[in-house]
C-alpha cells in the first residue's frame, strides 16, 4: 500500500481528496493529512515517510513553495516526490509546478484523474 501524505490547509479539501481517494483505491493508498507545512514536517520528522506528497501552493503561514524548497534541503526527505495541487491556474505558478515538482494538478481533482497522476509519478521514482 502506497502512503500520500496531503498537506493542504483546507479542511473540505482534504475531507473530500482523502475520503475519494481511500474509497475508491483504498486497497493501494493510505492518506495521511496535514493542515500546513509545519504539520507536514512534524509528521515527516516523527518518521511518518509517504511515497508521494500532494502538496498545496497556497497556504498561511509557510507556502507550498517553502515546504518544497524545505523538503529538497533535507537529505532525509529530498527525493519523495510532490504533485503540487492548487487553485492556482496562472501560467507562473502551473511553469514553476511544472519545472520544480514532479506534477501540477489544478483544483477541484477528479479522484480518478489523481490517480492516474499519482501512479504515473510513483512508475518513474522505481
Amino acid at each position: 500500500m502506497k502512503k500520500i501524505m496531503l498537506v493542504d490547509d483546507e479542511n473540505d479539501q482534504v475531507f473530500g481528496i482523502k475520503k475519494a481517494l481511500e474509497y475508491e483505491y483504498g486497497d493501494e493508498f493510505e492518506v495521511i493529512p496535514a493542515n500546513s507545512g509545519a504539520e507536514c514536517f512534524e509528521l515527516l520528522k516523527n518518521n511518518e515517510l509517504p511515497d508521494i506528497i500532494l502538496l498545496d501552493i497556497m497556504m498561511p503561514e509557510m507556502s507550498g513553495w517553502e515546504v518544497f524548497d524545505m523538503l529538497r534541503d533535507n537529505p532525509s526527505w529530498e527525493k519523495i516526490p510532490v504533485v503540487f495541487l492548487t487553485a492556482r491556474t496562472d501560467r507562473i505558478a502551473k511553469n514553476a509546478g511544472d519545472f520544480l515538482g514532479d506534477d501540477y494538478i489544478e483544483k477541484p481533482v477528479d479522484a480518478e484523474e489523481l490517480k492516474k497522476r499519482i501512479d504515473k509519478v510513483l512508475e518513474k521514482e522505481q
